[in-house]
């Protein structure tokens, strides 16, 4: 089975690969493209949960790096 991987972008949106199924609060499953997936991390996106570059037109900052855990 394929992994699924997220990379966090600095400033940017979650990128994600491998084989997903994406379901929203209310309960509303997305037909997903084949290959990547991005999805918004800045709030602003007029697409949301997926990224339409926004980020950049807000200048959206983040920089967080994952804890040791």
């Amino acid at each position: 089975m394929e992994r699924v991987e997220i990379k966090v972008r600095d400033s940017g949106p979650y990128k994600v690969t491998g084989p997903v199924r994406l379901i929203d609060a209310d309960g509303t499953a997305y037909e997903l493209p084949e290959g990547a997936l991005v999805l918004c991390r800045c709030g602003r996106s007029s697409t949301k949960p997926f990224c339409d570059s926004s980020h950049k037109r807000v200048a959206f900052e983040a920089r967080e790096r994952a804890g040791d855990g």
